[in-house]
């Protein structure tokens, strides 16, 4: 009980808290505030709002628990409107000023470089819940959503194996989907792949007929598109064409709350994916319903709902553990925990092993192909090397 006091009192001391006691209910004490930058507006606010309801649910569970160490968890929203310059200029005020002791976000990944050195600067955690290209190993950096291997590196052998072995790639021309081909060229190789066109999108085009017809033309058994918000447009005027008669869409970073905006087309994409929400498993299916008893019955419930939940959860535990940030990074590693899909570790150099599932589109939802299992994660990067 020393050591347990002990380190209530030197968590106290960090956020700022004029008692050291355990409350005697979560809502009685000060609370521990954590921020949260996310994109409300700029273009892919959807996904911020995922982000939050997940935040939300953990939030409240965690409070009706009783809290973390008898202190309730409080989420501190920032709109980084999905530009770098305003998600460090909020990632700076939730910790210079609102001090709060770790940050969840953001989204893309231009946003997350800009707010890494921020991170490490200001020596406060970033729990980043989206999956990305990866190559970022830091001390104050720790991701819950899925690398290369463990989304892409599934997907290319499937599509290979079932579909062929010709592909075009086709993106939009932002940092994530020029990292994302060129880690998939040599996978491509490796699977005796060929690539038979690259293009990247400008995020101005309305109309795709011209590029419809290069890929048409190029004849590949699959595309492996890396287009969100501004070129989404493409899979539906594609359908229209007759382009996925004859060749399969590989779909990277697909999710529920991509499949309105479709109307119906582009069935059978397939994607790999940490969680699906018309997934039978009885701990995904009593997931979803809580966020849907929250958010609405017809709310969508994407895996970025899961894994932000899943950051408050390790979080919790790491405090729990721990007594200054500092002990909350040393904790952070190497933690397990429960989560709606499996259980899901964080290694060493700050990335998470968690369930996989190939997954295809089918109407407005996904549905599961396979399930994977845990798939380690192969971050590009060591620790030890920073």
């Amino acid at each position: 009980m020393a050591l347990r006091s002990i380190k209530r009192m030197a968590f106290a001391l960090l956020v700022g808290c004029a008692t050291v006691s355990r409350s005697t209910g979560a809502d009685a004490a000060e609370p521990i505030r954590v921020g949260a930058v996310l994109p409300f507006s700029g273009g892919v606010e959807l996904y911020g709002q995922q982000a939050k309801l997940g935040l939300d649910l953990a939030a409240r569970e965690i409070n009706a628990a009783g809290g973390i160490l008898g202190r309730p968890v409080e989420v501190i929203y920032a709109d980084d409107k999905t530009r770098p310059a305003s998600a460090e200029a909020a990632m700076r005020k939730l910790i210079e000023s609102d001090g709060v002791v770790a940050v969840v976000g953001p989204i893309t990944s231009a946003n997350l470089n800009a707010n890494v050195p921020i991170a490490e600067s200001l020596q406060t955690p970033l729990l980043y819940a989206t999956n990305f290209e990866g190559g970022k190993c830091s001390r104050y950096v720790f991701s819950f959503s899925t690398v290369p291997n463990q989304d892409m590196g599934q997907l290319l052998p499937y599509v290979n194996q079932t579909f062929g072995n010709t592909y075009f790639l086709l993106g939009a021309d932002r940092v994530w989907p020029h990292q994302m081909f060129d880690i998939a060229k040599p996978l491509i190789e490796k699977l005796g792949g060929k690539i038979v066109g690259t293009q990247y999108t400008s995020g101005t085009e309305t109309d795709f007929t011209p590029l419809i017809a290069q890929v048409a033309a190029a004849k590949p058994k699959v595309l492996l598109f890396a287009l969100k918000d501004d070129g989404i447009d493409f899979i539906r005027q594609a359908d229209d064409r007759g382009l996925f008669r004859d060749t399969t869409v590989a779909f990277l970073g697909l999710s529920e709350i991509d499949l309105g905006i479709f109307r119906g087309k582009g069935q059978n994409m397939y994607t790999a994916v940490p969680s699906v929400a018309t997934s039978d498993d009885p701990a995904l299916k009593a997931f979803v319903a809580k966020v849907r008893a929250e958010g609405g019955a017809d709310v969508l419930v994407s895996n970025y709902v899961m894994t932000h939940y899943n950051t408050l959860i390790a979080l919790k535990a790491a405090i729990e553990k721990a007594g200054n940030k500092e002990a909350i990074i040393d904790a952070m590693a190497g933690l397990a925990f429960p989560s709606p899909t499996g259980p899901v570790t964080i290694d060493g150099n700050h990335y998470a092993t968690m369930n996989m599932f190939i997954a295809r589109t089918q109407g407005f939802e996904l549905v599961t192909v396979r399930a994977l299992g845990e798939i380690a994660p192969q971050p590009g990067c060591k620790l030890a090397d920073r």
